[in-house]
């Protein structure tokens, strides 16, 4: 398959906000209608695990199925429209130097750290413990209720003629990025993956970056 490539326009010189992100840490912010955020990949094959909520009302959230329904297709690239439970669109995918983006691996918890890798993994760090504690430091209300399935930047997992999938090799490399716009007002969540036991990162979880512009 061929996998869209688009390179950005923008010039992080003309961004109102930049952030590193360290790996295992979380990270909510706003993004308000009509602004563009990227999301950098700065050391390559690090999975950043994020859930889009309508700022203006947070029962509002990021919805999988809706999202690949309504494109045909179970990836996300340039071109994809982020979708809401209640079949809105929540940002545009504007740029996309990666080309593959997954819906369905969901995020890593104390119960998949058991079931795929042992016993003695269950309470390593977490991007859903993370997720949670974001949430709650947030103050806004939202709880581990909140938690829907999110979308995983820049991890690689493809679904095979039979209808399976699998963790593969990232595709990511260093300064990889993906930019959406947003067509509402959005709360970013993020959880920059801590996972120590995956070879997709080689074992080593790094930090991403975070920028936002304005509208031109």
């Amino acid at each position: 398959m061929t996998i869209p490539l688009t390179q950005s326009t923008l010039e992080p010189s003309d961004a109102v906000f930049t952030q590193k992100v360290a790996a295992g840490d979380g990270w909510m912010h706003l993004v308000k209608k009509g602004q563009t955020l990227r999301i950098t990949d700065l050391h390559g094959n690090q999975a950043v695990d994020t859930i889009f909520f309508n700022a203006d009302n947070t029962n509002e959230r990021y919805h999988t199925a809706n999202t690949m329904r309504e494109q045909k297709n179970v990836y996300i690239s340039t071109g994809t429209d982020i979708r809401s439970n209640e079949n809105n669109i929540m940002l545009t995918v504007t740029a996309d130097t990666c080309g593959r983006h997954d819906t369905l691996g969901s995020a890593c918890s104390c119960e998949s750290n058991t079931a795929r890798y042992d016993f003695d993994k269950r309470y390593m760090h977490s991007c859903r413990d993370i997720f949670l504690k974001t949430l709650l430091d947030w103050g806004n209300g939202m709880d581990k209720r909140d938690q829907v399935c999110n979308i995983n930047f820049f991890m690689n997992v493809p679904v095979n003629p039979e209808g399976g999938s699998n963790f593969e090799d990232g595709i990511s490399q260093p300064m990889k990025y993906v930019e959406m716009t947003a067509k509402m007002n959005v709360l970013v969540l993020v959880s920059n993956c801590p996972q120590l036991n995956n070879p997709c990162n080689a074992y080593n979880p790094t930090p991403v970056e975070m920028t936002i512009w304005n509208p031109a």
